[in-house]
């Protein structure tokens, strides 16, 4: 691996991966935006350029770019030109498929390929506080350990084979912003009843409240295990859901995400899991899709 990285992409993520690089590495860095190209150039140990090919010969270039179909071009424009060796790192998000195509079509080349998805946001990139989650072979990614270190100074985590870091990404996104609307729903609740926020916030975030018991103790502790037997009957869990329907009807608070999960406990009550633990509605997803979801299945 040579001292110097090249780096695709300098728009509001690729800018600041390009100093926190630049920390431990000289960058060249590519961009079509003369705007963006003159922001890195004022940054030590970056050389900003408009000359895509100019990256051929670097051994580790870094993809920073707004969605696959961009990532994708500029990499078929790049691949007859790179060397053997050459390691990729794809931090666009993109979607597993995505990574596993780039490699496909960088393999002919001998080009390697590495997922190295930003948890983290722009600020906390900027900062040195940024996680990478991170997917492919062991040899590569120990071949380019500085360089993911210097970009996730919080951390790098290995997630497994080439996409799964990326997975791990998409997941966690469609939790955040799938949350996003059921917290919503619950604040605008809370508000309609006289109820501080500050406070259903505190209570939420407790060790037994709402967002950390089910994945704490529901998800790691009955579904990894398995486990439905006892707890809290998903018949209770139901009524629970209902009365929240009931009280956001009364005071006019329409909900949808919260409308939507009320539709499963429903379907698994009717497939006899009244009895188990509400998180058996894991089961429902067993069974659609024919995967386990206990750990080591």
């Amino acid at each position: 691996m040579k001292d110097r990285i090249a780096l695709i992409g300098l728009g509001q993520m690729g800018l600041p991966i390009a100093t926190r690089l630049a920390t431990a590495f000289d960058v060249v860095a590519f961009d079509i935006s003369a705007e963006r190209r003159e922001l890195a150039s004022r940054h030590a140990g970056i050389e900003a350029t408009d000359d895509l090919i100019k990256l051929d010969s670097e051994a580790v270039i870094v993809v920073s770019l707004p969605n696959p179909a961009i990532s994708r071009s500029v990499l078929q424009q790049l691949a007859p030109h790179l060397h053997e060796g050459a390691t990729v790192i794809e931090t666009s998000t993109v979607l597993p498929d995505d990574v596993r195509e780039w490699q496909r079509m960088l393999e002919p080349s001998g080009v390697r390929v590495i997922d190295a998805a930003v948890l983290s946001g722009v600020a906390q990139m900027e900062q040195g506080k940024a996680t990478l989650l991170v997917g492919g072979e062991d040899a590569v990614l120990a071949d380019v350990q500085p360089v993911l270190e210097a970009i996730g100074g919080a951390g790098v985590e290995r997630f497994g084979a080439l996409g799964a870091g990326m997975a791990a990404k998409v997941v966690n996104n469609g939790v955040a912003h799938a949350v996003m609307v059921v917290l919503v729903e619950a604040f605008a609740m809370a508000r309609a009843e006289g109820v501080a926020l500050t406070d259903i916030a505190k209570m939420l975030d407790r060790e037994d409240g709402g967002l950390q018991r089910p994945l704490n103790h529901r998800i790691m502790q009955r579904m990894a295990a398995g486990d439905f037997d006892g707890g809290m009957p998903l018949e209770a869990a139901r009524k629970d859901s209902t009365l929240a329907l009931a009280m956001a009807q009364r005071s006019g608070t329409p909900l949808f995400a919260t409308q939507a999960a009320q539709t499963v406990y429903d379907i698994a009550s009717g497939t006899g899991l009244g009895r188990k633990d509400y998180s058996a509605i894991a089961q429902l997803w067993e069974g659609w899709t024919d995967r386990g979801l206990a750990y080591g299945a």
